[in-house]
């Protein structure tokens, strides 16, 4: 689920204490877009949002949320708003979160 590597390398980018702030931006920013995602997936906004999603959970290391998201852009931006199914992309955020939290908790808690 998540590139624990990328996510290494963002904390020597950004440094120790930085990164619990990014992370906690991240998490936020993320989850108001799929919120508004299980309330109205506006075909007319679905590829922005998910392209949104896609830099964000790649920059963080969520990989197969990433993976997910960068798949369901392509088919909004061909217009094939079928092929896109968003409980995938739901369940892949909720694990790679708690998988995150799991991991990173202790460290987050330490700097903070």
């Amino acid at each position: 689920m998540i590139d624990w590597e990328r996510l290494n390398e963002l904390i020597s980018e950004v440094g120790e204490e930085s990164f619990a702030e990014v992370a906690e931006v991240f998490l936020e920013e993320v989850a108001e877009v799929i919120d508004r995602l299980k309330a109205n997936p506006a075909p007319e906004s679905l590829e922005s949002e998910l392209h949104f999603l896609k830099g964000s959970a790649l920059n963080l290391g969520f990989k197969t949320l990433g993976k997910l998201c960068h798949d369901g852009e392509q088919h909004a931006a061909s217009g094939d708003y079928g092929a896109i199914s968003l409980a995938p992309l739901f369940d892949a955020y909720d694990k790679s979160c708690v998988e995150f939290t799991d991991k990173m908790h202790p460290q987050l808690m330490a700097l903070g």
